[in-house]
Formats: structure tokens, C-alpha cells, sequence
């Protein structure tokens, strides 16, 4: 069961942060403020869908890598608490502030403070997972490495 759900938990996982990050910067570079309080408020309310995404993603890799040991493995369970970290201590905290903010209309320097680490941090842990993805991909023979 483990090797069915890890894919598929790890991909929608990625997905739905790549659709927070996009729709944030989309929303900020082109949208009008509604536009902007509309997502920001909305952006929590994935992690309905993102926490157990990451959650069962990350037991089931664990449970995955207890029969394994190799160099991928060990990368891939490297990435993991910068990941865990990340989101933990910076990104759900700032979707919170963020939406907070925007609900109220403060648009202000201290919102898009926040908004510029959230992108950074959102940034660092899509390549992280992407990272994984392709890494997963290549264990179990989807995608060949490349020649040194």
C-alpha cells in the first residue's frame, strides 16, 4: 500500500504548493486587491488538502525506505525535515499572518515582508520536493540517471 499512495500523496503535495506559490505571485503581480485578499484568505484553507498530502507522503516514503539503503534514499531522507522545517516554522505560520492581514486590508510593508519570505520559502521547499519527486522517479526506474 505504501508504494501506491507515495507517489500519489508526494505529487499532490508539490502540486498544491506550486498552486499556493503561483497563485500568490500571479495574484500580487497582476491581480487587483480583491484578487490578493481572495487567495491569501483561501491559502489555508488548502492545508486541509496539503497537511495529510505531506503526511502521508512522508510515512509512506518512511515506511518505503526501511527496506532500502542507498545514496537516493539517504538524500531524499535529508531533504525531509528541511522540508517539514520550513513549512512548520515559516510557511504555515506566514499563510496565516498573510491571510490575517489581508482580511483586514493591511496591504502593508509588513505584509509584504512576510510575502517575500513566504515566496522564498515556498521557492526552497518546491525544489526540495521537486528534488524528491525526480530522486523517486529515478529508485524506482521511471527516469534513468544521467551519465557523469
Amino acid at each position: 500500500m505504501p508504494k501506491a499512495i507515495h507517489p500519489v500523496a508526494g505529487a499532490l503535495a508539490l502540486l498544491t504548493i506550486l498552486t499556493f506559490w503561483v497563485a500568490t505571485l500571479v495574484s500580487e503581480a497582476f491581480g487587483p486587491t480583491a484578487t490578493v485578499v481572495t487567495v491569501k484568505t483561501l491559502i489555508p484553507w488548502g492545508f486541509i488538502l496539503l497537511i495529510p498530502a505531506l503526511m502521508a507522503a512522508g510515512g509512506s516514503g518512511f515506511t518505503l525506505a526501511k527496506e532500502r539503503r542507498c545514496r537516493l534514499v539517504d538524500t531524499k531522507r535529508k531533504r525531509m525535515p528541511v522540508i517539514a522545517l520550513n513549512g512548520i516554522l515559516i510557511l504555515i505560520p506566514s499563510a496565516f499572518f498573510l491571510a490575517f492581514k489581508a482580511q483586514a486590508g493591511e496591504l502593508d510593508l509588513a505584509f509584504y515582508g512576510v510575502q517575500l519570505i513566504e515566496l522564498v520559502a515556498g521557492a526552497v521547499n518546491i525544489t526540495l520536493l521537486g528534488l524528491n519527486m525526480r530522486d523517486g522517479f529515478r529508485l524506482t526506474g521511471r527516469l534513468q540517471h544521467r551519465a557523469a
